[in-house]
């Protein structure tokens, strides 16, 4: 097991979980601010991982947060990494499309998919496959993600997607597809954020 500090929260986990990048912390801070403007109603995190990213929003701005995640071993994680923060988390181990209820609603997503093409997963022999692999595009859980913002997102709400700094473009246009638009974007050095919300009718 290993651990970091990311930006004042001791995270936990270990070579079979993506080790949290601290370029990440500023998706949290952007969430934070949209958490703080935001209609009544929980957080939900996608694709969350060790749990670093959404712990750190909602301990900024404090507001019911639940997380999903496919992987067992990230989810154990993220359990422990909220317990030791104080924060209850309600963690939804699962395919993102089927832990979710129907009617329930988002006032803010933060979504952090893999978006590594398959190709290139080569490349970074330190971070595990799945936590990193994207498909042929890399934009496969991107896709699925901007589905589950579609379904889940509140009227009011807004959504936060990490993806890679080409991607913009690409993720731009699939999020018209799923009647969300591109409000904002963030560019980093080892990733992009972009804000999204809600076409007008």
């Amino acid at each position: 097991m290993s651990a970091l500090d990311f930006a004042g929260l001791h995270i936990e986990y270990d070579e079979r979980v993506l080790q949290p990048r601290p370029w990440t912390a500023e998706q949290s801070r952007w969430a934070a601010e949209l958490i703080k403007e935001a209609p009544p109603g929980p957080v939900l995190e996608l694709c969350s991982g060790a749990g670093h990213i959404g712990l750190l929003a909602v301990t900024l701005a404090p507001r019911s947060l639940v997380c999903v995640d496919v992987d067992p071993t990230a989810c154990h994680y993220l359990r422990r990494n909220a317990e030791r923060a104080g924060i209850r988390v309600d963690v939804r181990e699962g395919d993102m499309t089927e832990v979710l209820d129907p009617d329930e609603e988002f006032a803010v997503v933060i979504a952090d998919p893999p978006w590594v093409s398959s190709d290139d997963v080569i490349r970074f022999p330190e971070d595990p496959r799945t936590a990193i692999d994207g498909g042929a595009d890399g934009l496969d859980l991107v896709r699925t993600c901007l589905q589950v913002v579609d379904r889940h997102l509140a009227p009011a709400g807004s959504a936060l997607l990490q993806v890679g700094p080409e991607q913009v473009d690409a993720v731009s246009s699939l999020a018209v597809a799923s009647r969300l638009r591109v409000a904002d974007v963030r560019r980093y050095e080892r990733g992009a954020l972009l804000l999204l919300g809600r076409l007008p009718d």
